[in-house]
């Protein structure tokens, strides 16, 4: 390539020569030419060729390596923000309307509402579907990881590590929404392990476990059971269809006594063999699904689990948890046992507290919980010591709610399946259902 250019060049000085009286294009053609004169240099014009091939390779940009979208570990513990990164997260099961509400499904001013609502940062429903999608990544993982062998401590600090991390806790903006339950056996709802539990699960076990999760105070409150040998497979069959004919039923301008009649009635249909003998499955009568408020779990309407007269309606916009207990026992629960749940009342009266420790408590409790409900561990995880006396205090005085674990008779076993619905202007989205359940 570069003796042809030599040639080239050599030939056009000839023909300058024999054309002298022609003006300069030809000479200028000369001129450029490398060496002294217009005379040719063989060294010089490889010089410039290789100069110039080195000058075109630093001009071309160089590709930067494309970034790797992050991928969750496991157990999971990146935050979901790092995966998610445009900040839009998968909504539910969309379920349409019936019946009388079935016209919302096309409804124009309808869909003007709800895309309103999405640009309305108080009201959108990013944050609850963000709390849903920490939900299902926390449970899948828990679901394979917890085995016979494994304390209840250990059971919940798995799976709480794993809520903090992927929800990136940020004190009341986003964080844990309420203590994870794991109520074993005839226990239905609230146990927790407090400090020092040594329970261990078994293989004959039925685990229940209640996971909640929130952004900006939407709670997503949804549950599963666990076992770990079929004796008891009918009856988590009978909670999930039981829940499932709840949220189906569910709806804007529905009654809530209606809705509790659908549930016990699929309650009920199943029955459970255990050592030859048969046991009715019973919908635990004194357990509701409920309304969730703003930082609020329990946001004051109820959905209970056998028929009753309650004609109040769901309301467009509400959240509600359709929650479902079976039992093998009397289908009724008491209290029994430590308590390890608590929240501060919403509107809690204000009273003088006679113990200087029990002011700081109800500050620390107003700082890192809000209304959210906590447990005796997370008070520990904040520092506080000695707190018993002053926490019983505020319970006295109607400042604190506790919540005792609630259990059906000795022998019996419960069990359990919740989700968080939405009711959006025209469709009603269950929040928290995954390919798990």
């Amino acid at each position: 390539m570069i003796s042809k250019d030599v040639k080239q060049v050599e030939e056009k000085d000839i023909v300058a020569q024999n054309h002298e009286e022609d003006d300069v294009e030809e000479d200028d053609v000369v001129d450029d030419t490398p060496g002294a004169g217009g005379e040719p240099v063989e060294g010089d014009l490889e010089t410039i060729v290789i100069c110039y091939s080195e000058e075109t390779k630093k001009k071309k940009k160089k590709k930067k390596p494309k970034k790797k979208k992050a991928q969750q570990s496991d157990p999971p513990r990146v935050g979901l923000s790092k995966i998610f990164t445009n900040g839009v997260y998968a909504e539910g099961e969309i379920q349409p309307y019936k019946d009388d509400n079935a016209w919302r499904t096309t409804s124009e001013e309808k869909r003007y509402d709800e895309r309103m609502a999405m640009e309305d940062p108080e009201i959108t429903y990013q944050s609850i579907r963000r709390a849903a999608e920490v939900h299902r990544q926390v449970r899948q993982s828990a679901r394979k990881h917890i085995r016979p062998g494994m304390t209840m401590t250990e059971i919940a600090n798995f799976i709480e590590d794993g809520s903090r991390a992927l929800v990136e806790e940020n004190g009341l903006e986003s964080g844990i929404g309420f203590p994870t339950g794991l109520s074993l056996n005839h226990c239905a709802a609230h146990y927790t392990p407090n400090a020092g539990d040594t329970n261990v699960l078994q293989s004959g076990d039925v685990l229940k476990i209640d996971i909640g999760v929130h952004v900006k105070g939407r709670i997503v409150d949804s549950a599963f059971t666990l076992n770990f040998e079929p004796t008891y497979d009918t009856l988590i069959e009978a909670v999930k269809a039981a829940t499932d004919t709840g949220i189906r039923e569910s709806g804007i301008d529905v009654r809530l006594g209606e809705i509790g009649g659908a549930i016990q009635e699929t309650m009920e249909s199943y029955e459970v063999e255990v050592n030859g003998k048969i046991y009715p499955v019973k919908s635990i009568e004194n357990l509701s699904g409920h309304s969730i408020g703003l930082y609020q779990i329990h946001g004051g309407k109820s959905v209970q689990l056998v028929k009753n007269d309650d004609q109040t309606k769901m309301e467009e916009g509400e959240y509600f948890a359709i929650e479902t207990f079976g039992s093998t026992g009397r289908g009724r629960v008491v209290e029994s046992g430590e308590c390890s749940h608590y929240a501060k009342i919403i509107d809690a009266p204000r009273v003088p507290l006679r113990l200087t420790s029990a002011k700081s408590l109800l500050k620390s409790i107003g700082s890192n919980f809000g209304t959210l409900p906590f447990c005796r561990r997370y008070l520990d995880r904040v520092g506080e010591t000695k707190y018993l006396l002053a926490l019983n205090h505020l319970v006295q005085q109607g400042i604190v709610q506790d919540y005792p674990p609630l259990c059906d008779a000795k022998g019996s076993m419960t069990a359990q399946l919740e989700h968080t619905i939405l009711l959006r202007p025209t469709v009603k989205e269950v929040i928290s259902r995954g390919d798990d359940y």
